[in-house]
C-alpha cells in the first residue's frame, strides 16, 4: 500500500467499530521497541493462548522477518485471523511469494474526489459507476451540484487532497507529501532495489521533470542524457518509481510491459504529488494525472493511436478545458471530460465527476 493513505487509522476504525468491547482482538504496531527484544511469534502464541481471535497488525514493513513470521502464524494457527498493513510497497512486492495462497493482498488508494468532499462538506455522496457516468452524466453532476459546488473545492483536491492527512498538516502539506518522496527514494530504493543512493538527486530532477511536462510521452534518451543516467538504468528506474507509486505510466499493450520497456506516456502517481514537487505544473498534465489516477484504480488505461486515454478497450477520452471538443464516431465510443464546468452535455463530461468512481 502507499504511504500516507490512512491504512492505520482504517484499522482503528475497525476495530472501534467492531471489537471495541472485545478481548479477542489485539492492535500491534512492529514498529513498537517491544519487537526489539520480543518476536511476533511469541507475542501470537500467548495472545491465541489467552483466547484471541483476531490480530491487526500495523507498520509490517517495520519488522525484518514479518512475511516468514505471517505464513508460519497462518500454518501453526489456524484459528486466528490476521489482518496486516504495510506502508511499503516494494516491501509487499517483495513479501508476495512467502505469502502466496496465504493471504489476500488489497492496494489502499488515496482518497477520491468524492471521499474528499465527504471528508470537508459532511455529505455522503456515493460512487457511481463508469457506465453510470457516460450514460447520465448531465443528472447525476445536476444533482450533485443542487448540494454543493464541486468546482469550489476541485482545485483544492488536486493541490491537497489526495492524501488524508491533509487535515492535520494544513500548510504543511507539501512538506510532509516530500518527505514521503524522500523515504522511498533515499531508503526504500536503495535498501530494497539496490539504486544507488547518489541517484537520488538526479531521481527527484526526474519527478519534477514529469511533474512540469506537457503530459509527457517520455524520449528516453534525451531524458538519459539531460539527468546523466544511462537509458537501460533509466528504463529500470522508472519501474522502480512506479512500483513505489510515485509515478504511474501507460502503454499501449495491455499485458506483459517488460521492465525496460519505454512507457508511451508518464505521469506522477497523484496531482498533489505534482504540486510537491513541480516548480511550474502544467494544467493538461494535471487534468491527465487526475483522469488516470481516478479511473485506473478500476479499470484498465491505456495509450491509443488517437485520443488521450483508452479505457477498458473500448472508450476513448480526449481530456481539456471547457473548450474541448472531439467528434463523436460512429466506430469509436468517444467522450471529452472537461475542465471547468458544472454540468455536461452530450459527450462532454465534467471532469470532477470522475472522482466519484470509488
Amino acid at each position: 500500500m502507499a504511504r500516507g493513505v490512512g491504512k492505520t487509522t482504517l484499522l482503528l476504525q475497525k476495530i472501534q467499530k467492531e471489537y471495541a468491547r472485545s478481548s479477542e482482538a489485539l492492535y500491534i504496531s512492529l514498529d513498537h521497541i517491544w519487537f526489539a527484544t520480543h518476536s511476533l511469534i511469541d507475542l501470537v502464541d500467548g495472545f491465541t493462548k489467552a483466547g484471541g481471535k483476531v490480530l491487526f497488525i500495523d507498520e509490517v514493513h517495520k519488522y525484518p522477518t514479518w512475511s516468514v513470521e505471517i505464513k508460519n502464524i497462518y500454518d501453526f494457527y489456524p484459528e486466528l485471523k490476521v489482518v496486516f498493513t504495510g506502508s511499503s510497497m516494494l516491501e509487499i512486492l517483495n513479501a508476495r511469494a512467502d505469502l502466496s495462497r496465504r493471504a489476500l493482498i488489497y492496494e489502499m488508494q488515496g482518497l477520491s474526489f468524492r471521499e474528499y468532499l465527504n471528508v470537508v462538506t459532511g455529505n455522503e455522496f456515493p460512487t457511481l459507476s463508469l457506465e453510470t457516468i457516460l450514460k447520465d452524466h448531465a443528472n447525476q453532476s445536476s444533482d450533485i451540484t443542487q448540494i454543493i459546488k464541486p468546482l469550489k473545492y476541485f482545485s483544492e483536491y488536486l493541490r491537497n487532497g489526495y492524501y488524508p492527512f491533509f487535515k492535520d498538516f494544513k500548510e504543511l502539506y507539501p512538506v510532509q507529501v516530500r518527505a514521503i518522496v524522500n523515504l522511498i527514494i533515499e531508503i526504500e530504493l536503495p535498501l530494497l532495489r539496490k539504486v544507488d543512493i547518489a541517484y537520488s538527486g538526479k531521481i527527484k530532477q526526474l519527478l519534477s521533470i514529469i511533474a512540469d511536462a506537457v503530459p509527457f510521452a517520455p524520449n528516453v534518451s534525451s531524458l538519459s542524457r539531460k539527468i546523466g543516467i544511462n537509458r537501460q538504468t533509466l528504463l529500470a528506474y522508472l519501474h522502480y518509481l512506479e512500483e513505489s507509486r510515485l509515478t504511474k505510466s501507460i502503454n499501449r499493450e495491455t499485458q506483459g510491459v517488460s521492465l525496460l520497456q519505454k512507457p508511451e506516456k508518464l505521469f506522477l502517481e497523484n496531482t498533489n504529488l505534482s504540486y510537491a514537487l513541480g516548480n511550474n505544473v502544467d494544467v493538461g498534465n494535471l487534468r491527465e494525472t487526475f483522469f488516470l489516477n481516478q479511473l485506473s484504480y478500476k479499470h484498465q488505461v491505456n495509450y491509443p493511436d488517437s485520443f488521450d486515454f483508452l479505457v477498458d478497450q473500448k472508450y476513448f477520452f480526449e481530456i481539456g478545458g471547457k473548450e474541448k471538443k472531439v467528434s463523436i464516431q460512429e466506430d469509436k465510443r468517444t467522450y471529452v471530460a472537461a475542465d471547468e464546468i458544472e454540468i455536461g452535455f452530450g459527450n462532454k463530461i465534467p471532469l470532477w465527476l470522475f472522482g466519484f468512481l470509488y
